[in-house]
């Protein structure tokens, strides 16, 4: 089980509590943000191809996969299409901007799924038994949570500011409500606690994030689970938001979860105008600091 699942959380809140104003050190916690990505995930493919009975678990988690990503789909976008109606929002698409590279986007999407990849072949394949894996994924994981903190707090986000902007606010909850009603509903299918099932609802595609802390409380299988969940999440993202933008903008950047912050965002702005860049980024910050949250608060009932 998850050592201390709030415990885990302690670095996130402490990164987010220290102001920083050097630009250099900046530009290096970026860039070692985005190699602990990939060192994490590297991982979670190593505990999955040393996991025994990997083979015998692949349909198994196939079916997990395709339940968790088609009901969090659903119920998403009837959540976010709910609050449409309610709170409709208008974009002015500006054709002045040139349109991102999709295919490279797409490109760039796959690569965390290569980094697992990568990962489970040298763990099946390649390595011997290493007992430290776990071990190092979690220290790992602690220091990118609290890099990210620090991230969030010094991007010139004001957390007042955000939570005042009410169609980010409102897409946020709307995620967050409706992944935990679909949660609920998967709890027979799923056959876990209810507590362990609101966790895997709760990525909201953060899939470095939920891979790690789901994989570390209920096994490497599960992990494997909840980042297929979490990273097709951002790959259907970037084909929806052009197609649903215009017409219903908090479906399009709302579903991106906390994507929508970075990895989604120049597909948002492209597509949907300057208008969306603030709201997005709202959505996106809020589903971001609530996701590790709300995943270490449910596996701690555990």
């Amino acid at each position: 089980m998850l050592t201390g699942a709030l415990l885990i959380l302690a670095p996130l809140f402490l990164g987010f509590a220290i102001p920083l104003a050097n630009r250099r050190l900046m530009t290096f916690i970026h860039y070692t943000v985005e190699t602990l990505v990939y060192f994490i995930l590297a991982l979670l493919g190593l505990g999955l191809g040393q996991m025994e009975g990997l083979a015998a678990q692949l349909g198994n988690m196939a079916v997990q996969v395709t339940a968790l990503v088609a009901l969090l789909f659903v119920a998403n976008m009837l959540g976010l299409w709910l609050f449409h109606r309610w709170q409709p929002m208008q974009v002015e698409q500006d054709d002045s901007e040139g349109r991102p590279g999709y295919r490279r986007l797409f490109l760039a999407g796959l690569k965390p799924l290569v980094a697992v990849i990568a990962g489970l072949v040298a763990g099946y394949f390649l390595l011997p038994a290493l007992p430290m894996t776990d071990q190092v994924a979690t220290w790992a994981l602690m220091l990118l949570l609290f890099l990210i903190g620090l991230q969030l707090r010094n991007a010139g986000l004001s957390l007042h500011k955000l939570l005042m902007n009410r169609q980010g606010l409102g897409m946020a909850l709307s995620v967050m409500a409706s992944s935990l009603v679909a949660g609920v509903t998967l709890i027979p299918v799923l056959g876990l606690p209810w507590h362990d099932v609101l966790a895997l609802a709760s990525g909201f595609g953060w899939y470095s994030l939920s891979g790690i802390v789901i994989g570390d409380a209920l096994g490497p299988a599960w992990g494997g689970v909840a980042f297929l969940n979490d990273v097709l999440r951002e790959i259907i993202a970037l084909a929806i938001i052009p197609l649903l933008i215009a017409a219903r903008p908090a479906m399009a950047i709302g579903y991106g979860g906390a994507t929508a912050m970075d990895f989604t965002l120049p597909v948002i702005r492209s597509s949907g105008g300057l208008a969306c860049v603030p709201v997005a980024i709202a959505s996106g910050f809020l589903l971001s600091f609530f996701s590790p949250v709300l995943m270490g608060v449910f596996l701690s009932l555990g």
